[in-house]
């Protein structure tokens, strides 16, 4: 059976950029019908974001009273019910899921549960049960279904003892030792994860350094914080071989640039290697819109070469970030709705705030001075250490530092990198700073409070303008 309904704008997928396009579509008087085949809130809400932070919160825990002595507080060994981990976890994401069927429903856009399809320009095919369809025709059709985990080949994926990022987030036991193929932000996250539970953890690097996307500076000294946990690094390391065959460990080779072979047995092995878009069964192959890696060709404004149908979010092509698929679906619907038809600025992919929550914390935006100069900016750059900050001695948490990098003929930022404890609650300022197309001595001008560790971004732009107050 099959009925047929007509709206104004439907949006395939409700996560973290399908939602909030159904609820801005809602707001502007649109009426709107998301469809969604799991859970509200996506990949991020259920099996990314939100849950890995719930484990990494317990994974602080964990270090913090191992880390106590100094402050005069000295704890016995941690006992640690991954059971209980993973049940808070998982209640974690069932509460934001509900609430974010409450805001759909609260803003008024529809959801349906269901598998689509775009069968035509305007027309989606909705599978709401076995035998029974939908069909939804609308002049806005918005893609938001988001990116799946990369594998390997050669890898037998059937295999209990291989991990994507959702398998490590509810295992039913603690691996004795684990193996991570990837050292982006998943990779990185889980490997500090596992290593404070007390998995044995080995990080296996492709490129030439941990967290490769990230300035050299900012990766030796994450690199250096995790070995010196315990969590074996290894980068430039290519995979060459893989044996399943043992019931009681996988066996995992790798080789280095410089032709040497490493192996070690491993209980689990997590495949970190990045993500390609959902867009298999979407019916989207008849429209010409796909890259080669799948993912969907859209303009800043998510429209793709079709009429009516555009895209947002991960699967629309990187960086895959949360906030940047709410931000793409927020400009996709103010667009088509008429409400904001400015063109973006040519860089603002850079300035997407990029944040990975191991520990220490790191978080960067815009570029770096290297690049800057390599595109004839004369820059200034202020570098403050973790140390010179009071709140960050006051707590032990000295590790890293604070870069930011401004344009010396207009003043304006150009980048900032940090590192530490706490930094992606930081890097906001910058961001913020950027798009009211503030000047670094206009920022310097603000009052911060003391003692906070926002100070430390405000004393790296001290320095950058040369006039450092707490640092030499």
């Amino acid at each position: 059976m099959s009925d047929v309904r007509e709206c104004d704008v439907v949006v395939i997928g409700a996560g973290p950029g399908g939602y909030p396009a159904a609820i801005r579509a809602a707001q502007l008087g649109l009426k709107t019908v998301i469809v969604e085949r799991d859970a509200p809130g996506g990949i991020c809400l259920n099996w990314g974001c939100i849950p890995t932070k719930s484990l990494l919160h317990t994974a602080e825990l964990i270090r913090g009273g191992m880390q106590s002595a100094p402050h005069g507080v000295r704890y016995g060994e941690p006992e640690v019910s991954i059971a209980d981990v993973v049940a808070h976890s998982r209640a974690v994401s069932a509460q934001l899921a509900s609430g974010v069927t409450g805001l759909l429903a609260g803003h008024g856009a529809e959801l349906v549960n269901g598998v689509a399809r775009v069968v035509d320009k305007g027309e989606v095919e909705v599978e709401t049960s076995p035998g029974r369809t939908m069909r939804l025709l609308a002049d806005h059709i918005i893609v938001a279904t988001g990116a799946k985990p990369r594998q390997l080949d050669g890898i037998d994926m059937g295999d209990s003892r291989v991990w994507t990022y959702r398998e490590a987030l509810i295992p039913d036991r603690i691996p004795d030792s684990l193996v991570v193929v990837g050292s982006g932000a998943i990779g990185s996250e889980f490997a500090s994860i596992y290593q404070a539970l007390g998995s044995r953890v080995t990080l296996l690097e492709a490129a030439s350094a941990v967290l490769p996307a990230e300035e050299a500076a900012v990766s030796e000294v994450v690199d250096a914080a995790l070995s010196s946990r315990g969590i074996v690094t290894a980068a430039d390391a290519t995979i060459v071989g893989v044996d399943q065959s043992d019931s009681e460990s996988i066996m995992v080779e790798w080789e280095t640039s410089a032709g040497d072979r490493q192996r070690s047995g491993c209980d689990a092995m997590l495949l970190a290697v990045g993500v390609q878009a959902n867009t298999s069964g979407l019916g989207l192959e008849r429209f010409d819109i796909l890259r080669g890696d799948g993912s969907i060709i859209t303009d800043d404004a998510g429209k793709t070469g079709v009429w009516g149908l555009y895209a947002v979010g991960d699967v629309a092509g990187g960086p895959c970030l949360a906030h940047k698929a709410t931000a793409e679906a927020i400009r996709c619907v103010d667009a088509l709705a008429g409400v904001r038809r400015v063109p973006e600025p040519g860089d603002w992919k850079e300035w997407i705030p990029r944040c990975t929550y191991t520990d220490p914390e790191v978080a960067s935006i815009g570029i770096s001075a290297a690049e800057a100069r390599r595109r004839g900016y004369d820059v200034a750059t202020g570098k403050v250490s973790m140390a010179d900050n009071g709140r960050c001695l006051g707590a032990g948490e000295t590790t890293g530092f604070a870069e930011v990098t401004i344009d010396r003929d207009s003043g304006r930022f150009v980048g900032a990198n940090l590192v530490g404890a706490g930094v992606t609650e930081l890097i906001g300022m910058i961001s913020v700073a950027h798009t009211a197309q503030m000047t670094a001595a206009e920022f310097a001008r603000s009052i911060i409070p003391h003692p906070t560790r926002s100070e430390v971004v405000h004393e790296a732009v001290l320095k950058a303008l040369g006039r450092p107050v707490n640092s030499l």
